[in-house]
């Protein structure tokens, strides 16, 4: 039975409809955040980085982050508007926050004390409401909702 090993939440602070989790020691990925993000794709994934698109322009998205032992249990689909699973790798261990605009973030998110490979999987909520108020108002807060899973690709 998978084990819930850490859990922590963040505000993820969206521009331009994006934000997304990078390599903590990124001074080597080949494409850093946000050089070549893709409008409307949910999950994208370059080496050591995971973009996420949001439905809002502008907004701060809630997000609840666990690191599992071993795969989790599966998220029934019909409680999320979108679910999107991926491989990730970190070479220290540790996954950094970053928004189009203002940059990596303090929020740093602990995989284990070394690198690994490892599966993660996005699952987000509220879309509709975050598109209408970046439409409406301009900006929300916690109206999109999201649950990334990280788990060792091989426990």
């Amino acid at each position: 039975m998978a084990v819930l090993v850490r859990q922590q939440h963040i505000d993820a602070d969206v521009e331009y409809h994006a934000f997304g989790f990078q390599e903590s020691d990124d001074g080597d990925l080949p494409v850093p955040f946000p050089d070549d993000f893709e409008q409307g794709v949910f999950l994208n994934t370059f080496p050591g980085r995971l973009d996420v698109y949001s439905a809002g322009h502008t907004h701060t998205a809630s997000v609840d982050v666990e690191v599992w032992d071993r795969q989790p249990p599966v998220q029934d689909p019909a409680d999320w508007d979108e679910q999107a699973e991926a491989d990730f790798e970190s070479a220290s261990g540790e996954v950094a926050v970053w928004s189009m605009g203002l940059g990596r973030s303090d929020d740093v998110i602990t995989l284990a004390d070394e690198g690994g490979s490892w599966r993660v999987r996005v699952s987000c909520t509220g879309r509709a409401e975050a598109a209408a108020l970046s439409e409406d108002e301009g900006t929300g807060e916690g109206v999109e909702k999201y649950l990334v899973q990280f788990w060792p690709a091989k426990p």
